[in-house]
């Protein structure tokens, strides 16, 4: 008969290999991406607040006076600008392209937003249009909900900083512009034919409503495990997986949905919550389309105007283009839009792309022809 500590050795040995398959079912999975810490979280709500609370009064000061001034955006308003927001964790490579963008600009259209991780050593661009519009900034990571908060972050600043902020273009520091700034503002603002999602504008001629340019898609490849990338439940129950939406992560905001975005509390509690597979998590582009779409629909063209290239990507990056393969033809290609008059931004651009761009910039990338 077997001795009691044989037994036991016996059995402890083979309980391992059975521990060992059980434990991924039994234990929760590891996250992979890192939470938002309650200082930075405390910060951001202290802005966010501070911005809400600005908008708010601001609001009941135009009510009693200009209501259109704050309210809506209007082409017979010619102090409304672009709040161009800018997220990087690398130096802005494109800034001398995006310097002769602005040039010549009255500097009452438009405003310019840096949010750059401060862990990195970022030069600053030697141009004052750059170099002084950086915001205080925290650390971001790729796939986590840090580009959440960085993005918000940029929002809140823009909104506390200038009521005339009437658009809000989220880009990144690979992106270009495809046109002159001229032409950026017309069709923002003034243009009622640049949106072909409004046929009624078109019809009258005249912009009867202004919409977010976001993309929203309700059907996309691993849409599921996008969903439940988090934990199969951790959405629920303010998401439902019927409500989930996916999407660009850069977009065009109006100062309406710029500001639910900063005043967003219920959805932000769960995009926050770290990932358990990073292979399909990308906060960014999860959250301010789910957002927008189950606040809004109606009034988001599901669309982006920042033309990218997913052939061929790469561990969930988009194509990137080389000095080759800038030209002419190109950047008019870049244009082509099944949605709008044409895309106004373009990404993904190495860095020495810069020298090619700014060789066609007056000639191709600015001459916009007639408006």
């Amino acid at each position: 008969m077997f001795s009691t500590p044989f037994v036991l050795t016996f059995s402890l040995l083979l309980s391992l290999p059975i521990l060992f398959f059980l434990a991924p079912r039994i234990l929760p999975p590891k996250p992979h991406s890192l939470p938002i810490s309650p200082s930075d979280e405390l910060d951001d709500i202290n802005l966010f607040n501070r911005a809400i609370t600005l908008a708010n009064s601001r609001a009941s000061t135009a009510s009693a006076t200009n209501p259109s001034k704050f309210f809506h955006l209007s082409s017979k308003n010619p102090s409304l600008k672009i709040a161009f927001l800018f997220l990087t964790n690398t130096d802005l490579h494109f800034s001398p392209l995006w310097d002769l963008f602005f040039h010549d600009t009255p500097s009452n259209l438009f405003n310019i937003y840096i949010h750059a991780d401060p862990s990195v050593n970022i030069t600053r661009p030697l141009s004052p249009l750059f170099a002084n519009k950086f915001i205080p900034s925290k650390r971001t990571f790729r796939a986590s909900p840090t580009l959440i908060s960085a993005t918000r972050r940029l929002l809140a600043t823009a909104l506390l900083d200038d009521p005339a902020n009437a658009y809000f273009a989220l880009l990144s520091q690979h992106c270009v512009p495809l046109h002159s700034f001229t032409y950026t503002y017309h069709s923002l603002l003034v243009s009622p034919t640049f949106d072909s999602s409004d046929p009624e504008s078109s019809r009258i001629g005249i912009r009867l409503k202004y919409k977010s340019f976001i993309e929203i898609l309700s059907h996309a490849p691993r849409l599921w495990k996008r969903y439940s990338s988090r934990g199969r439940y951790a959405l629920m129950p303010e998401v439902p997986f019927e409500k989930f939406r996916v999407g660009s992560q850069f977009f065009a905001l109006t100062r309406r949905h710029a500001l639910l975005v900063v005043k967003d509390r219920t959805l932000w509690r769960k995009f926050k919550i770290p990932c358990y597979r990073d292979d399909e998590c990308y906060p960014e582009e999860h959250y301010f389309p789910t957002l927008l779409s189950m606040a809004d629909p109606d009034g988001c063209t599901k669309y982006t105007l920042t033309r990218v290239n997913w052939t061929g990507t790469v561990n969930g990056h988009p194509y990137t283009y080389r000095p080759s393969e800038v030209s002419s033809e190109l950047i008019l290609r870049l244009r082509q839009s099944n949605n709008s008059e044409s895309y106004l931004f373009a990404r993904k651009f190495t860095p020495d792309c810069l020298e090619p761009l700014m060789r066609i910039a007056k000639s191709v990338i600015f001459k916009d022809g007639n408006l």
